[in-house]
């Protein structure tokens, strides 16, 4: 086990926030892939959890808590250091880590403003009250983030996409689980 590393239990508000791409340098830093275009959960959380790669070399089992020393921007992503990782070595061993850290850590959103985590299950709704499907993701395209829906239909998924913007988006309702659009079931 890596000497950074603290098994510990994963907390129960704990969001995949990204994940760990690279050694970078020669002083412990490693190079960051987050999920998000506004990555505040890392910059903000001073620990993280670890869980080991998916597929590939697994240096570690488990949960591991991650002390973090810095983190910051370089060029076009993102880089880190944490406690006890002395050395490229020590940072080698969490290359494919994916990295939690808990909802409660999140900055407070702007108003108008929602992690796209708090956006997937939600269900959506026009105007007339026509269910439209269940939000399963959001893509990043650019100028604007789009609602990935999914709604069964005689036992047939079927998808449809709505930009999630003022024009589109009336109301999201976090609370009661609904998005409200101003969108027709055949667009």
């Amino acid at each position: 086990m890596l000497p950074a590393l603290e098994p510990a239990e994963m907390p129960a508000d704990a969001i995949e926030v990204g994940r760990i791409a690279d050694a970078w340098g020669i002083k412990g830093w490693f190079k960051i892939i987050p999920y998000s275009a506004s990555a505040e959960a890392l910059f903000s959380a001073r620990r993280w959890w670890l869980l080991p790669p998916e597929r590939g070399a697994r240096h570690f089992e488990g949960a591991q808590r991650l002390r973090i020393r810095e983190t910051r921007e370089h060029s076009d992503g993102l880089v880190a250091c944490a406690e006890d990782l002395p050395d490229r070595n020590a940072a080698e061993q969490l290359k494919g880590a994916r990295i939690f850290v808990p909802r409660t850590s999140f900055p407070t959103p702007e108003a108008d403003e929602y992690y796209w985590v708090d956006l997937i299950g939600l269900q959506v709704i026009n105007r007339e009250g026509v269910a439209l499907g269940q939000v399963q993701d959001l893509l990043a395209t650019g100028p604007q983030s789009v609602l990935v829906l999914h709604q069964e239909v005689g036992g047939q998924t079927h998808e449809r996409l709505i930009p999630f913007v003022s024009a589109f988006v009336d109301e999201v309702d976090l609370a009661a689980g609904v998005i409200k659009v101003d969108w027709q079931p055949d667009y």
